[in-house]
């Protein structure tokens, strides 16, 4: 893969003057064309130490419009980013629709240096590149460009380039004791990367390696591809859409998971008071224990309007320490969030090690409330499935327990709810006509609801159906339940 960027391109000085004028103007043409487009554009900067990624970054920092350009070097990881997964550190600086990102050193770093120095093993670096697959297939698919460029160099002018460097007093601070021991690691690198590379360079995300021994050469080649890039997706997203089929069948009256539910269970106000004191004590204990032990913890609440959801987050947060937790209620996404992949924002609200969030509702939004309003279009709400299982095993594979419980009530016991809300003078914030309408597609929600329930319940982030025609049952069975695994996960 390597071969061609070492045939020795040169462009004279006459050349690239002459085509950089033009290009500056055309990038910062279709940078302001960008702005108004409804999809980001994220640049990946890698390759060998010497070849001029920080020249390239400064330069595209110096043709186009800084205001709507915003780089990202990633170093070692802070302290932070260590008690998180790693994809995190990526997800919160992505940049949003109509902008550009630059990423020097990106989610490739870490695998390939770790496989060079022998800490990780040949099936962990595929892994990871799997695992990197998903990822850019998950940006793209929401519409993301992505641009990724490897800044190759042959061994010898390799050592050429940062001989001459440190020769230079001006230039000899670029030069350090990393750079020259990744030097005597050269052909293993080389090895290395060509094999991510080779697995990574996708239909959806290419990769283009740029010979880096000529700067002038390397600039206008990366220009030229910024622009060609950038023209051929605004083209293709002012293109008409063609909205395909629809195989579903629409089933007025589902029978789904959720029937089979006994909702005629409760409990006596006694049996309530005993019991919640009793499980409330007991996760008190349990989430301390799972503090000590660094791990966290994250709650999803979905399901009906009026089911009882902030009554049993309170019941639950009342046995932690509040510094300890954060509650999230989600609403319908801010303009910023908009202008990102629909789970930008909940990647920002993972927790710390140690620490507890609590999501009222959650990035199920997109197979919930997006699909049924028609938000989002089937293609997106059914790849949605994938592409939540992918986040949550990431959430699974850095050590954090995620319980996720759907609170079910039958359409009677809503309407009751409703109307006992219409009639409480402190309750009437909680009650709005579109809680009414919603009703109307109680059908539709369902059998989302079902298919949501099938499709991401998995053994490492299951689903719990809680019966909560009587609030007092429920809130002891979701307490007991989040008691229950948080022991079990003890064991492992």
């Amino acid at each position: 893969m390597f071969e061609s960027a070492e045939i020795g391109h040169k462009l004279s000085k006459e050349e690239y003057d002459a085509q950089e004028s033009i290009l500056r103007i055309q990038l910062l043409e279709i940078q302001e064309d960008l702005k108004q487009a409804p999809f980001p554009v994220i640049i990946l900067i890698g390759g060998v130490d010497g070849a001029g990624k920080g020249e390239s970054v400064n330069l595209l920092h110096e043709w186009m419009d800084p205001h709507y350009l915003q780089t990202h070097a990633f170093g070692a990881m802070s302290d932070e980013e260590r008690e998180r997964p790693e994809a995190w550190r990526f997800w919160r600086v992505l940049p949003p629709k109509g902008r550009i990102g630059i990423f020097f050193g990106s989610w490739y770093t870490r695998p390939i240096v770790d496989r060079v120095y022998g800490k990780t093993r040949n099936i962990d670096l595929d892994l990871d590149l799997v695992r990197i697959n998903a990822f850019e297939k998950t940006l793209v698919d929401e519409g993301a460009l992505i641009i990724k460029f490897w800044f190759h160099l042959s061994k010898e002018t390799q050592a050429l380039r940062l001989n001459s460097l440190t020769k230079d007093p001006k230039t000899r601070w670029r030069v350090t004791d990393t750079d020259w021991q990744h030097f005597k690691l050269y052909d293993k690198f080389r090895r290395i990367s060509e094999r991510a590379l080779r697995t990574t360079s996708t239909g959806e995300a290419p990769w283009l390696v740029i010979e880096g021994a000529d700067k002038r050469y390397r600039s206008i080649t990366m220009g030229n591809y910024i622009l060609n890039s950038i023209s051929k997706r605004l083209a293709a997203s002012n293109a008409p859409s063609v909205t395909p089929p629809n195989p579903f069948i629409k089933i007025e009256n589902p029978y789904t998971i959720l029937d089979t539910l006994n909702l005629s269970q409760s409990l006596t106000e006694e049996d309530y008071k005993q019991q919640l004191e009793k499980y409330q004590g007991r996760l008190n204990l349990l989430y301390r224990q799972a503090k000590e032990l660094g791990r966290s913890v994250i709650l999803v609440f979905e399901g009906w309007d009026a089911a009882g959801k902030g009554g049993i987050i309170r019941r639950v947060t009342s046995a932690l320490d509040a510094r300890d937790y954060q509650v999230i209620p989600i609403a319908a996404p801010s303009d910023e969030e908009r202008s990102h992949h629909y789970l930008w924002r909940f990647w920002r609200y993972l927790p710390r090690v140690g620490r507890v969030t609590i999501f009222d509702r959650s990035w199920y939004g997109r197979v919930l409330v997006e699909r049924v309003e028609g938000f989002a279009s089937e293609s997106a709400w059914m790849r949605a499935y994938t592409e939540i299982v992918n986040f949550e095993q990431q959430l699974h594979d850095h050590g954090t327990l995620v319980l996720k419980f759907w609170i079910h009530i039958d359409p009677e016991e809503q309407l009751r709810r409703f109307q006992l809300r219409q009639a409480t003078p402190y309750k009437h914030f909680k009650i709005t006509a579109e809680d009414f309408r919603n009703r109307e597609k109680w059908n539709e929600y369902e059998l989302a609801a079902n298919d949501m329930l099938e499709r991401t319940g998995t053994e490492f982030a299951p689903w719990y159906t809680i019966e909560a025609n009587d609030k007092k049952f429920a809130r002891i069975k979701v307490v007991k339940t989040l008691c229950d695994r948080l022991k079990a996960s003890f064991k492992k």
